[in-house]
C-alpha cells in the first residue's frame, strides 16, 4: 500500500484489514484502520504518528492542534477493542500512546473513542484483527489506584481519600499552582490575566462576599495550603482557623503561619468537619472545593455541622463543582480510581435544597465555570513546562495522570458538562439575613482596596 494514500481522506468504505497484502506494514494497516473508523469525525484537526514514523496528516485545511502518537501496536487495541474512559486513559498513562500539542483538544477524540459503539459489520470487519494485535494482557501503567478501606464517606475512609490525592507531594503541587498554592479556580478580570493575579482576585472576592471585618472569626473548611486564611488574617484582620484532613497541607500551613508571624491570628487543625467542637463559634464560614468530597448522603450532616458553629446573622460561602441537573450519581471511573476517590459531583439544586432544609437562606448564587477553564489551562501549561521536575518528584505515571485529568476537566468546563458555583448562604435572625441590599461593595477594585494594608 502506498503511504501517500494515507495522507488523504477516503470517500469510500474502508478496506477490510484481512484483505490487505502481506507486504503491508502493521503501521500502514493501523493508519488505514483509523481512516475507516474516524471517517465520521469532522473536522479532524489532528495528525496520527505510528511507532515507525508513518504519519496520517490532519484533514486538509485544518490547523493541526495535536498529534496522537501511537508508541506500540497495543495502543490501537487499548483504544478501540473495549473503548471507554478508563481504557483510553490507561493507554495514555501506560505510554502506549501520547499526545504532542494541545491535550485539552485531544480530549474531544477521547470522548469520541469512549462513547463510540461498534456496528456489527465493523465487528466482523475489524474485531479479529484488533484481537490479534499485540496479543496478551493490556499494558499496566503502574500507577497505584486508590485502595480505600471502610464504609464510603466514613471519617476514616474520607481521611484515606484526602491523603491519596493531597498528600502526593507539596513540592509537586508548587510546580504548577500559583505562589499562594491555591488549588481552586481563579477569578479572571480578563482572559489574558496571569494565574497569580487571578488567584489573588479570587481570595479578595471571597473576602468581599463574606464582608470580612477586623476581628471577625473565620472558619475555612478544607483549607488546602492555607491561601485564604493567610490572606484574610493579613489583609482583613480576622481570626482565621482552617481545617483539613491532609497531613501534608497542615504541615505546610503551620510553617507559613510561623514564617509570616501570624500565630496570634491564624491556625490550622487536622479536623473532620463532623467533629467541629460544640464550643467553636464563627461569624463567617467558607468552604472552597471541599463539598465535592462530602457525598450526597452526607450533605445534611455537612450543612448541619456548619449551622451549629455559625453565629446567628453570619454567612457561609459554599464554593464547589456541580454536575448538570439530573446527573446525580454519575461517576468517572478514571477519576475515582486514580485522582479523587469517592468524590461526587452533585447538581446545584440538590445542594441548595439540603442547605435550605437546615435553615439557611440563599442570598446569592454565581457561576464561575469559565474561570475554571482558564485556571485549568494555566495549570496544564505550567505542569507541562516542569515535566522533568515533576517526574523527579512523583514519577512519569503520576505526571501523566495529573496532566490528563486537568486537561479533561478544562474541556468539561468549556463545554458545560459541569459547572462551578459560589453560593452565599445566611443564618437569619428572626428572618433577617443582615446583609446589604445590593452587591455593590463586592465590585470595588479587586486586590487594591482591602480593609488592612498588605504591608
Amino acid at each position: 500500500m502506498a503511504i501517500l494514500s494515507l495522507q488523504r481522506q477516503r470517500s469510500h468504505a474502508p478496506e477490510d484489514p484481512r484483505s490487505m497484502g502481506s507486504a503491508s506494514s502493521q503501521s500502514a494497516r493501523t493508519l488505514d484502520f483509523l481512516q475507516g473508523v474516524l471517517c465520521g469525525l469532522h473536522p479532524r484537526d489532528f495528525a496520527v504518528r505510528c511507532w515507525d514514523g508513518q504519519v496520517w496528516q490532519a484533514e486538509a485545511g485544518c490547523e493541526t492542534k495535536f498529534t496522537l502518537v501511537l508508541n506500540h501496536p497495543r495502543a490501537l487495541r487499548n483504544l478501540f477493542l473495549r473503548p471507554n474512559q478508563a481504557t483510553v486513559a490507561q493507554a495514555f498513562v501506560a505510554q502506549d500512546c501520547d499526545v504532542e500539542g494541545d491535550l485539552e483538544a485531544a480530549t474531544t477524540l477521547g470522548r469520541y473513542l469512549s462513547t463510540r459503539r461498534w456496528k456489527f459489520r465493523d465487528l466482523l470487519r475489524y474485531g479479529r484483527w484488533l484481537h490479534e494485535l499485540a496479543k496478551g494482557e493490556l499494558a499496566e501503567h503502574g500507577y497505584p489506584s486508590a485502595e480505600l478501606q471502610g464504609t464510603v464517606h466514613s471519617k476514616e475512609r474520607d481521611r484515606q481519600a484526602i491523603s491519596y490525592h493531597y498528600d502526593l507531594s507539596n513540592e509537586f503541587y508548587a510546580l504548577w499552582l500559583d505562589r499562594r498554592m491555591v488549588y481552586s479556580c481563579g477569578y479572571f478580570l480578563h482572559a489574558d490575566e496571569d494565574l497569580d493575579s487571578a488567584q489573588l482576585n479570587k481570595l479578595d472576592y471571597i473576602c468581599r462576599k463574606l464582608r470580612l471585618r477586623p476581628g471577625d472569626r473565620l472558619l475555612d473548611i478544607g483549607c488546602g495550603w492555607g491561601g485564604l486564611i493567610l490572606h484574610a488574617a493579613e489583609r482583613y484582620g480576622v481570626q482565621a482557623v482552617g481545617i483539613t484532613l491532609s497531613t501534608s497541607q497542615a504541615e505546610y500551613v503551620s510553617a507559613k503561619v510561623q514564617e509570616r508571624d501570624l500565630a496570634a491570628r491564624c491556625r490550622v487543625e487536622l479536623q473532620d468537619y463532623r467533629d467541629l467542637p460544640s464550643e467553636w463559634e464563627f461569624d463567617k464560614i467558607v468552604s472552597i472545593g471541599m463539598v465535592e468530597h462530602v457525598g450526597h448522603r452526607r450533605l445534611p450532616a455537612y450543612f448541619d455541622a456548619i449551622w451549629r458553629v455559625l453565629c446567628p446573622g453570619g454567612v457561609f460561602l459554599n464554593h464547589g463543582i456541580a454536575s448538570r441537573a439530573g446527573k446525580l450519581g454519575e461517576r468517572s471511573e478514571f477519576l475515582d480510581q486514580y485522582v479523587f476517590p469517592d468524590s461526587q459531583l452533585i447538581p446545584l439544586d440538590t445542594t441548595v435544597c439540603e442547605a435550605e432544609r437546615v435553615g439557611f437562606l440563599v442570598r446569592d448564587v454565581e457561576s464561575l465555570r469559565e474561570h475554571y477553564t482558564l485556571t485549568l489551562r494555566h495549570w496544564v501549561r505550567r505542569l507541562e513546562s516542569h515535566h522533568d521536575e515533576a517526574v523527579g518528584l512523583v514519577g512519569e505515571q503520576a505526571y501523566r495522570v495529573w496532566r490528563l485529568y486537568m486537561a479533561a476537566c478544562a474541556d468539561s468546563f468549556r463545554i458545560g458538562r459541569c459547572d462551578l458555583y459560589q453560593t452565599l448562604l445566611s443564618k437569619p435572625v428572626a428572618g433577617d439575613s443582615r446583609v446589604p441590599l445590593t452587591r455593590q461593595d463586592w465590585y470595588r477594585s479587586v486586590a487594591t482596596d482591602s480593609v488592612l494594608s498588605s504591608s
